[in-house]
């Protein structure tokens, strides 16, 4: 989602469609997952789509992400190839990864998505590897790494930090916190909620973002990511936000007893869908969730009538020690 005018106007209809199509991507998937076409499990990021739609509209073409393995609005955010995505998760040749990876694992190297892990964290230094080697060659670029409040308790999180800093990296920290590792809320894993805090001992300067506002998310990436690009070294964002699907699946887990509807009606109150729908005219608005509806509906089609990997494609890019 590159920037490719910067009126008013047309940011709001930018920002609009990238929310809309996330969550209507989503929602589609939470449709067919019953039938089991899809062939692996699904992390919604149903609530959380203004994160990746705020940051990753102030990148350039050039630029890279990488993302956890709750990725789908990181990829599409990104611009992420949508017919390849619902291939990938429908088992499909025409997939990502052939269709051997699955939903955890979307990559799209043409669009500098730089894919995403079942694995905890383990993206992160793969995003460093990268502003490691665009620093090496002197270039403007950065890159994002995208990754949950669990993400910030492993080991790799701190010693990526560390070395970020140490070697002035252009990467940009993005820590989408949804206040749960899967069924456990921060309360009971965090000391105190200062992140913030804990990152700026490294010497990164870091910011908090509690609002989920798209718009306030997009000028912070701006400005972080404007210093970053003149030598300026790491920076940290952590974003507030909420997922208001269970951790894994298409339902709900609002009767699992970890948490109740409360929060999640307060941050259903200030959607970013309803709220950056409303800045466009009614007949824009329509064209654009019609576009919407057109591009998902191809993509599913194309999964759909896609074949299955060959028998023989079987131990293909597939490694064991």
């Amino acid at each position: 989602m590159a920037i490719f005018s910067n009126t008013a106007s047309n940011i709001a209809n930018r920002l609009y469609r990238g929310v809309r199509l996330i969550r209507r991507v989503e929602e589609e998937l939470a449709r067919i997952y019953p039938s089991d076409r899809i062939k692996s499990p699904v992390h919604l990021s149903i609530g959380q789509e203004s994160v990746a739609v705020g940051v990753c509209d102030a990148l350039l073409p050039e630029d890279f992400v990488s993302a956890t393995y709750r990725s789908h609005a990181a990829y599409i955010a990104r611009g992420g190839n949508l017919r390849a995505m619902f291939a990938e998760l429908f088992g499909k040749a025409a997939g990502n990864a052939g269709g051997k990876a699955g939903s955890m694992h979307l990559i799209d190297m043409a669009h500098h998505v730089l894919g995403a892990s079942a694995v905890v964290g383990t993206t992160i230094p793969v995003a460093l590897g990268y502003a490691l080697a665009i620093r090496r060659r002197g270039e403007a670029r950065v890159v994002v790494a995208f990754f949950g409040d669990g993400a910030t308790e492993e080991g790799v999180f701190h010693e990526c930090l560390n070395f970020a800093a140490l070697k002035r990296l252009p990467v940009l920290f993005v820590c989408e916190n949804n206040q749960f590792a899967i069924h456990q809320p921060l309360e009971k894993r965090w000391a105190t909620d200062r992140l913030c805090e804990r990152v700026e001992t490294y010497g990164i300067p870091a910011a908090r973002i509690a609002d989920g506002n798209t718009d306030t998310i997009r000028a912070k990436t701006q400005e972080v990511i404007g210093r970053m690009r003149t030598g300026a070294g790491p920076a940290f964002m952590e974003c507030l936000t909420y997922r208001w699907r269970e951790h894994v699946g298409p339902g709900e887990d609002y009767d699992a007893g970890y948490r109740d509807r409360v929060a999640l009606e307060a941050w259903q109150a200030r959607d970013e869908m309803v709220r950056l729908g409303e800045q466009l005219n009614e007949a824009v608005r329509a064209r654009v969730d019609a576009e919407i509806e057109t591009r998902i509906a191809d993509a599913v089609d194309f999964a759909e009538s896609s074949p299955f990997p060959a028998s023989e494609e079987l131990y293909t890019n597939v490694y064991a020690d």
